[in-house]
């Protein structure tokens, strides 16, 4: 019975941390989705002197876009920045974050888009949202005197949406 209740009191934090994390990474009234994708790839981080002790330090995604069919359709990295397939790029800045619900993945968040390039299909994105993330998180350990200015990559997963007002 303790097993039972302690299972259910679980899963229905998780329910509202989850919920939680969507509703504060929505964007605006008015964006429609333009395109979801599945990234694949590692989060990278350097071993540096930060804030007076060593410490991994985010340095930058590097990761594969896949659509529903696992089909590869882009890329993402440093910036942050999205190349989709037919040669457009966005670049966007964050304007809010949230805990990710699932220990050890990188939070979620909505980044508003900060520049664009070409003309397909990105060339319209106003907001891009980072949610259901697995792993990427960095280490608690490792980061030492033999190992600095070394990098870590933590694998991750990501679901990104992009989103505009514009048709």
């Amino acid at each position: 019975m303790q097993f039972v209740l302690a299972a259910t009191v679980f899963f229905v934090s998780l329910l509202v941390t989850t919920a939680n994390a969507q509703s504060s990474t929505e964007p605006p009234q008015g964006q429609h989705a333009i395109l979801s994708v599945l990234g694949r790839g590692v989060q990278m981080y350097t071993c540096q002197q930060a804030n007076g002790t060593l410490q991994w330090v985010f340095q930058a995604p590097e990761a594969t876009l896949y659509d529903a069919g696992s089909a590869k359709v882009g890329t993402h990295g440093a910036g942050p920045a999205w190349t989709y397939k037919d040669g457009s790029s966005v670049k966007g800045e964050v304007v809010k974050k949230s805990a990710a619900p699932e220990p050890g993945a990188i939070p979620w968040l909505l980044l508003k888009a900060s520049g664009v390039e070409g003309n397909g299909l990105l060339s319209k994105v106003e907001f891009i949202r980072r949610f259901d993330t697995h792993g990427g998180e960095a280490s608690t350990v490792g980061c030492d005197v033999q190992h600095l200015n070394s990098i870590s990559r933590i694998p991750y997963a990501a679901t990104y949406t992009f989103y505009s007002a514009k048709p």
